[in-house]
């Protein structure tokens, strides 16, 4: 009796590219790894949803997308003559699929809450290790690509650069679940106008339009998406929730928790703990959106007035208000809000930071000091986007904005 072999090659029906295809069985088994699949739990803007209701997708989503751009930049890379082997085509496929399987739940939001002192890109790393003994070192090129110790460095900076093939799928992906039209960008043509010289992606000189597009969607999404001031006072909510949280569980309060996230509550875990203890990562693995948000339905109903006053809110949606501007608030309009919030919630001086928040947030939409955007022309000259532009000023665009925010209840 003959065995018929099944053929892994699958497709995924995609909202943003339409038909996604798995290029080989290595990729598939990466994706329906439990590691991956967690991602399908994680929402890719947080809370943004409160604010955008059709922000609902996933790191999953972004993941598979930022996959499908990487195939087919290295398609057009190919055609223009530069020479990919096999294994080096797969190990940048594998490299983008998993740079972000270390994302905390919420994405950005609790970054810094689970772990302490440790980036998601730290934890990408550590958990691609962990993969990679499970593949038996199938993983290991593209873990260099991700790391940026290959030798060609073109490949890691489509992974992780200012003109990578991740910020080409977010703003496309993002733009269209919140429907914010600014950040739409011209993803095909960009692809199709990166080539490599010297070693690094450059656009080529025809497409600088798009790319100086791409530069001012990013900075319109920032401010209208990802910093936007409501997406602030909900994400910073969260934040000190989970804080208070922490401070019960760790003082000998039992709080209702999943038991992966229960050890997290009660234990302090930084890089370190993360890398030499398999079991922890294993912990870590488990915990979700789900984990989060389920507690909080339940922590609405502790008796601890600030946990179930944060959960609630946040669960029912009834949000800080969050002013921002670009000059620092004076001190005494903010005393004067700590003065009403003590007088209504009886909240003591030192348990004021749950319910006032005074912070900056800021963004680069192009950063000079980073690695650079560089525009090839036919001479075979490259000219940095800042030198080569002629429509914006991208030097302007270049610099960081920075705005200062108060978040408080909107009773106040």
């Amino acid at each position: 009796m003959t065995t018929q072999k099944i053929n892994k090659r699958k497709i995924f029906n995609d909202p943003v590219y339409g038909f996604i295809n798995i290029p080989d069985e290595l990729i598939l088994d990466i994706i329906e790894h439990p590691y991956f699949q967690r991602l399908r739990r994680i929402k890719q803007l947080g809370l943004t949803h409160l604010v955008y209701p059709g922000a609902l997708h996933t790191r999953f989503h972004h993941s598979l997308g930022a996959m499908h751009l990487m195939n087919e930049a290295l398609t057009v890379l190919e055609g223009k003559g530069v020479k990919l082997t096999p294994e080096e085509r797969q190990g940048a496929l594998i490299a983008i699929l998993l740079h972000d399987v270390g994302h905390a739940p919420f994405s950005h939001a609790l970054e810094k809450s689970i772990v302490t002192g440790i980036m998601h890109e730290d934890i990408s790393l550590i958990i691609m290790n962990r993969l990679n003994e499970f593949f038996d070192g199938r993983l290991s090129l593209g873990i260099d690509i991700f790391r940026h110790s290959y030798k060609k460095q073109f490949l890691s900076q489509l992974v992780a650069s200012q003109l990578d093939i991740d910020r080409l799928d977010y703003l496309t992906r993002d733009s269209f679940f919140t429907g914010v039209s600014e950040g739409v960008i011209g993803t095909e043509r960009i692809i199709k106008m990166l080539n490599v010289a010297d070693d690094h992606i450059v656009a080529e000189a025809k497409g600088i339009y798009s790319i100086e597009k791409f530069i001012v969607a990013r900075r319109l999404m920032y401010w209208q998406v990802y910093l936007h001031k409501t997406v602030l006072a909900a994400e910073n909510m969260l934040i000190k929730l989970l804080k208070r949280a922490e401070y019960l569980a760790r003082n000998g309060e039992k709080l209702f928790a999943t038991p992966p996230l229960r050890f997290f509550l009660e234990n302090i875990i930084d890089k370190k703990d993360m890398e030499s203890n398999p079991e922890i990562l294993e912990k870590y693995t488990k915990i979700d959106d789900f984990d989060i948000f389920t507690s909080l339905k339940v922590w609405a109903g502790h008796d601890d007035f600030i946990l179930s006053e944060l959960s609630k809110r946040i669960v029912n949606r009834k949000l800080f208000r969050c002013e921002i501007q670009s000059e620092p608030f004076e001190y005494f309009y903010i005393e004067e809000i700590k003065n009403k919030i003590s007088e209504k919630y009886h909240i003591s001086e030192k348990d004021m930071e749950y319910f006032l928040y005074s912070n900056t947030t800021s963004n680069y939409a192009y950063n000079i000091k980073a690695d650079k955007i560089n525009i090839l022309y036919k001479s075979g000259r490259v000219m940095d986007i800042v030198e080569a532009s002629d429509q914006l000023n991208i030097s302007v665009l270049s610099e960081a904005v920075t705005k200062h925010f108060i978040c408080y209840p909107k009773e106040i």
